[in-house]
């Protein structure tokens, strides 16, 4: 189960951005979180992730609260999560080729052995060709580089994925490639999934139910 209750969450001194949410989703389940853009969707996507600490309230994740956030969290609540963003060339290192991104997460756990494996393995699940995988950003389209993004959020196999608007940016086919590549992973996995968007149709074909950024917040 992951379960937000009463999350208030901003940056610095300003208002918060995000106010008492509250969402909780079962083990294996999938939930769309829809909102118009600026409510403060990503922010709570981030704390959902583990990403951002929140300024108030109690993030539990199968059975054990959340104390630590970003690089103070234990490793095993860490990696059960996996996280896609909107915008890949913010999300991606620009030095990096496409195999040393999706790698990253194996190198920070101390799983190198693992890497040539695992990368090529997630690449293939992700319809990423092996060419592909010595380019640089600059090198790629969006849609390739979406692609090595999920790749990276698998490469661990997570119990858990965060996708913000990972589709936005995308052409038809690739959103269909790409929401298929996530649900085949979740139908071998069992892991769980919050979609953050703003295309009720999609988030409706997607998810087992959508939740309205309304029905969350307190008033």
């Amino acid at each position: 189960m992951l379960e937000l209750c009463d999350i208030t969450a901003g940056y610095g001194h300003r208002a918060p951005v995000v106010e008492g949410a509250c969402l909780s989703l079962p083990s294996g389940a999938s939930l769309g979180l829809l909102g118009p853009s600026g409510c403060g969707k990503s922010t709570l996507a981030r704390v959902a992730a583990l990403l951002h600490r929140p300024d108030r309230g109690r993030v539990t994740l199968d059975g054990e609260t959340v104390t630590g956030f970003r690089y103070r969290a234990p490793r095993a609540l860490r990696t059960a999560v996996g996280v896609v963003f909107q915008q890949p060339r913010l999300s991606a290192d620009p030095r990096l080729r496409l195999y040393d991104l999706i790698a990253e997460p194996l190198r920070a756990t101390g799983r190198r052995a693992e890497a040539a494996s695992a990368v090529a393995a997630s690449a293939r699940r992700v319809g990423l060709g092996a060419d592909l995988l010595t380019r640089r950003p600059h090198e790629v389209s969006d849609g390739q580089l979406q692609r090595a993004c999920l790749a990276r959020a698998l490469v661990l196999r997570p119990r858990w994925l965060v996708c913000d608007e990972m589709t936005a940016m995308l052409d038809a086919s690739t959103t269909a490639a790409l929401v298929a590549a996530v649900e085949e992973y979740r139908a071998e996995s069992g892991a769980g999934l919050l979609a953050v968007g703003h295309d009720p149709v999609l988030l409706a074909r997607w998810c087992d139910r959508t939740a309205h950024w309304d029905e969350i917040v307190k008033d």
